[in-house]
């Protein structure tokens, strides 16, 4: 008898055991980016998939052979085309002493998967990794394909993602599901896009001791400048009549997610953040340059004018000279519509597993996603998640919210690969 959706949803909660021990046996691979060797991690997920019957090819593409991709492609080439994409790095851990318990230990007790990864995003991977192999070794017909693209090289905002999609492997691509961390109650469907602005000061060298009475502070000038550059976040972005349901969502689940006063505003309005200031060679010298790199994030249909006119009439409200501004535009703000096929039915599936409403929405960061929606292709983030932790101490995942995903990928895929 032919698998059903009903028999594959049932199957991930019969074996949901197997799930949650990949998701510990990848979280104990120390694969720190850039600090450890990503070659275990990446013979695992080969191996594990090899055992399932799923081919996979290790590719070295912009990121060397230290930062390879790792392709996989299951199913009817000739229907709808699904892209799964995640990475198996992580971060580094920094002190241990930070953390209550071993980052690479993946304890599991009290309801919670514990270690680096555990939410970004090894159990995310593990999701993916577990709903391939269930789908390939039940023998279900899928009218359509599945594609994995791993990358290794995300924590350090490598290319992997990117070369994927420069060179043809999500050409077509229907629909594009990235198992980054989101929790159940949002769908990311959208992100700001990136703007590098770098601040630079000239002034005129001299001996410390005189600097009050002559020589020009290169980095005095650039301060009065940054202690204003905040402004610039009245710059908004300019959405469509069609995005007014997903920026409202948006405004919402930041407003949950961070809780600072006017922080609904980080969906629709450019935020800014100085990063990093680099200026004078000696105490003793009045310094005659000063850099500042600042990271500028765009909502959806920024307009440039409209940001270069406020960083320079932050420039020019300082009332110094010798400060100038050049941009580096990375990527526009980008948007999945709420409407197409793969955001209505993995809203469905998730409302429906979880009993809670489940709000579509633009993230206010940026991530691999933005790479498949410069190609027109609908995509996702979502994935289990807990955000204390990420990226810092003690990071976790709820083991419910790790096989509610699976239940949701695999009902989501059956909709989208005509498993009835």
């Amino acid at each position: 008898m032919a698998p059903t959706k009903e028999s594959l949803h049932q199957a991930v909660l019969d074996q949901q055991d197997e799930l949650l021990e990949l998701c510990r046996d990848l979280i104990r691979i120390k694969n720190q980016s850039p600090i450890d060797s990503q070659a275990p991690a990446i013979a695992f997920v080969r191996d594990y998939l090899a055992q399932a019957g799923i081919e996979t090819e290790e590719i070295v593409g912009d990121g060397g052979e230290d930062y390879p991709v790792v392709y996989a492609q299951m199913g009817d080439p000739t229907g709808f085309r699904v892209v799964l994409n995640g990475h198996v790095d992580v971060v580094p851990v920094g002190q241990l002493s930070g953390w209550d318990f071993d980052p690479f230990g993946a304890e599991m007790h009290d309801g919670k998967i514990f270690g680096r990864g555990a939410s970004d995003m090894k159990c995310g991977l593990a999701v993916l990794l577990f709903t391939m192999k269930m789908l390939k070794q039940s023998g279900a017909e899928l009218k359509g394909d599945i594609r994995l693209h791993m990358v290794c090289d995300e924590e350090i905002a490598g290319s992997g993602t990117k070369w994927f999609c420069e060179n043809g492997y999500a050409d077509g691509a229907d629909a594009v599901m990235v198992g980054e961390p989101t929790g159940h109650e949002t769908i990311e469907i959208g992100q700001k896009g990136i703007l590098h602005v770098t601040l630079t000061a000239h002034g005129v060298p001299g001996h410390g001791s005189t600097n009050n009475y002559k020589g020009d502070n290169a980095i005095v000038k650039l301060a009065r400048v940054l202690v204003n550059i905040d402004q610039i976040i009245s710059v908004p972005g300019h959405f469509l009549p069609e995005h007014e349901r997903a920026v409202r969502n948006s405004r919402i689940v930041a407003e949950r997610t961070i809780p600072a006063e006017g922080v609904g505003n980080v969906v629709d309005h450019i935020s800014c953040n100085v990063g990093l200031i680099e200026g004078g060679g000696k105490i003793n010298q009045v310094p005659d340059l000063a850099t500042a790199h600042i990271d500028v994030r765009l909502p959806y249909g920024t307009d440039h004018d409209e940001v270069v006119a406020a960083v320079e009439h932050v420039i020019a409200e300082s009332g110094v000279t010798g400060v100038e501004a050049t941009y580096e535009w990375i990527t526009e703000g980008n948007v999945t519509s709420d409407t197409c096929t793969l955001v209505t039915s993995l809203k469905k599936n998730i409302e429906d597993v979880w009993g809670e409403e489940c709000l579509p929405a633009y993230q206010w960061a940026s991530s691999d996603a933005a790479n498949y929606r410069l190609l027109g292709c609908p995509t996702i983030q979502f994935g289990p998640c807990n955000n204390d932790g990420i990226h810092g101490y003690n990071e976790d995942v709820d083991v419910i919210d790790v096989v509610h995903a699976a239940e949701i990928y695999m009902l989501t895929l059956c909709d989208m690969l005509g498993v009835a």
